[in-house]
Formats: C-alpha cells, structure tokens, sequence
C-alpha cells in the first residue's frame, strides 16, 4: 500500500506529524512506524524507560448484560466467568476446527466503572469482523457495543509506573494484568496494567477528543518518549509474543502456538465447564494427545537477518515449516525468530536452518521469550 487519503487517522494523527514520525499504512489507518530517534533507539529507550505508543488503531468493544461473561465463554476456550472484577485476561476466539479467528484482552471492569460488564480490547485487521462475530453469535444474549469514540494509548517501560503515578497515584498499587479507572489529565479512563513489550506497563482507554492532552501530558514526563510501530514489534518479538496474521491465524491452533496455558483447567477436558465452544473437539484432542507442529523460538548463529515466510530445514534440506517472525534484535543485536517446526524437531538447543537467497543458515531452537518479562505480579 501507499500513503494515501482515504487511510483512517488516530486522534494523535497531527501530533505524530508535528513530532516528526514517519507514517505508514497499518490495518487501514495512518500510523508512524518510527520517530527521528530511529527504531533501535526507541526500542532500547522502552527497555531503559518508558516509551508512549499510540494503539488507538485497536478495537474497543463492551459487552452489556449479565449473562455476557457465560455467552462469551460459547466462542472461546477461556475461563471468562472465573475473571474477578477489576481483573483482565488474555484470550482468543477459535474457529471450528480450533483455528485462531483473533486474540484479544478480555476485561471485567468493576461494577460501577460504567464501562459494560466486560470490555474487550481486539487487534485492528480483526475488529470488524470481531465485532459480527460477536454479534452474529451472542448478540442476543447480551449487548454487543463498539467503542470507535475512545482512543487507546500504551505507556510501557520500567519507568512508566513512575511517569503514569504523577498523573494518578493510585496506579502504582496495581499489579499486572488489573483494570481500573483513573482520571488522567482531566479524562476519565480505564486503566490496565498491561501491555505487549514483555515490559510493565499500561493500556490506557482514552475518550478520543481527550487523547491529545492525555499523550501530552505523558510525553511532559521526563522518563517518557514517543515510539511507533517498528519498535512495538521487536520488543512483542523479544518478549515472545504473537502477532496475529503472522504467528498466529486461522490455520493455527493455540496448541499449536504454545498458548494451551491460557486454556484455564475448568474450561479443559473433566473440567466443570469444559467444551460448548466452536472447535472444542478439535482441541480437546490436541490437549489429549498433542499437535504436530510447534511455535518455537529461534536464534541465529550467524549475523544474517531472518524474515517471515522463509523456509525452515533440516541439514539435508527437507523442509520442516517457515518463519513466522524475525528481526535482528536490538537488545542483544543477534537474529531471533519464531517459527513452526514439526513436535519433534521442537527440542530446546535443537538445530535447524533457514533458507535465505538460496543460502542455508544454522539456527538454535531457543526457550522464549529472548528477553525476560518483567511485569509486575
């Protein structure tokens, strides 16, 4: 795609032009993929500090109703039920063969927050489709309301705790992964601690015609600068972290993705609620007896970058499976990867090899993520 008018525009759209980002097209919108600091330099400011991401480009969507949280759990493998107020949980709609269809946050907000009683956060390229999905499937057995008025921003770093608790102290009693509304520069928000760097951090649920003050407001802050989608990229890589459409999609089963732990015990096979969701034989299966292929974690040992799409090998040359992801890491500037490999050929410190311009380049199967998490429990 090129640059052009008819892309949609974030709420900070003027503000990334005036702070010199470079501009892109992202899932329909106009997004800056990197400021005049470079992607490595906002990349390793993110790990050092904290960097401010503009992810307004994602689908917000509330569900009403009380019985939203069990109609929910008929369209994915998760103990949505079990989610305690003021708490968030990462999930995924599957398909019914046991494909991914998106992977999403699932919130449930306190009572009285006023924002429904869950608030879903989904990847842009999916939302329209998320959103009939939602629907089409329970759309009569609660309110299904799309969200396009807020903005979403994302604080992420060791020190944006620090940053964030300047606007609102009460941010800094929360642990990872709960959800809260603060007022924020003059906005009523929904906080989570959360994010998708393997850093602390938060996701911020702004009104859209306050989201301008509110990144303002933050980027005042001396530990705070600007980063855009290429470093929101490496840093999800180095954490490990999937992207959908890449590492993850229809054709991918979460057991195949290595994401079987965010399949909760009462929701599996002898489980109290296991089953009554599309693909549940198809991964009751898997979760039985396993799949027959796995995402796995890769680090090169040579210094050649590694793209999506490139085939991975044996040393005979019979093809195993395909990068997913790569990049050459900022942290510790060697190429990582994550790809699919038969079960077999999935044991740590296992060597494989990627086809590149007709070069055959060795590969370590590597634990993930490359870099620590360092949420805060």
């Amino acid at each position: 795609m090129s640059q052009s008018d008819d892309l949609r525009r974030t709420p900070l759209h003027d503000l990334h032009l005036r702070l010199g980002a470079r501009m892109v097209p992202f899932a329909g919108y106009s997004m800056p993929v990197q400021y005049a600091a470079g992607l490595v330099a906002e990349h390793k400011h993110c790990r050092a500090a904290a960097a401010l991401f503009d992810v307004s480009h994602m689908g917000q969507v509330k569900l009403v109703g009380a019985g939203a949280a069990a109609a929910l759990e008929t369209l994915m493998p998760v103990d949505v039920l079990g989610i305690e107020p003021g708490r968030q949980r990462y999930g995924f709609f599957t398909n019914a063969s046991g494909g991914i269809l998106d992977d999403l946050m699932i919130a449930r907000p306190a009572a009285d927050a006023g924002f429904g009683d869950l608030l879903l956060v989904v990847n842009a390229g999916c939302k329209a489709a998320d959103i009939q999905h939602l629907q089409s499937n329970i759309g009569t057995r609660c309110a299904v309301v799309p969200m396009p008025e807020r903005a979403l921003l994302a604080l992420q770093g060791p020190q944006a705790v620090t940053a964030l608790a300047r606007l609102a102290p009460g941010v800094a009693g929360m642990a990872f992964m709960d959800a809260a509304v603060f007022d924020l520069a003059g906005a009523r928000c929904f906080v989570t601690r959360s994010g998708y760097t393997g850093e602390d951090g938060f996701e911020i649920s702004v009104p859209e015609e306050q989201a301008l003050a509110l990144a303002e407001a933050l980027l005042a802050q001396p530990e705070v600068k600007p980063a855009g989608l290429g470093a929101r990229d490496t840093l999800r890589l180095e954490a490990g972290l999937c992207l959908y459409g890449h590492d993850i999609d229809t054709g991918t089963s979460p057991i195949e993705a290595g994401l079987q732990w965010a399949i909760q015990k009462v929701r599996r096979p002898g489980g109290a609620r296991a089953g009554g969701y599309l693909g549940a034989a198809a991964l009751e299966r898997q979760l039985s007896v396993g799949a027959p292929s796995r995402r796995v974690g890769l680090v090169g040992v040579e210094r050649v970058p590694v793209r999506e799409g490139a085939p991975i090998v044996d040393i005979n040359g019979h093809r195993l499976g395909k990068i997913t992801s790569g990049t050459i890491t900022p942290t510790f500037d060697q190429p990582i990867a994550m790809g699919y490999v038969p079960v077999n050929r999935a044991q740590p410190q296992g060597e494989v090899y990627v086809e590149i311009r007709r070069q055959r380049l060795p590969m370590r199967i590597t634990p993930m993520p490359f870099v620590p998490h360092r949420y805060r429990r």
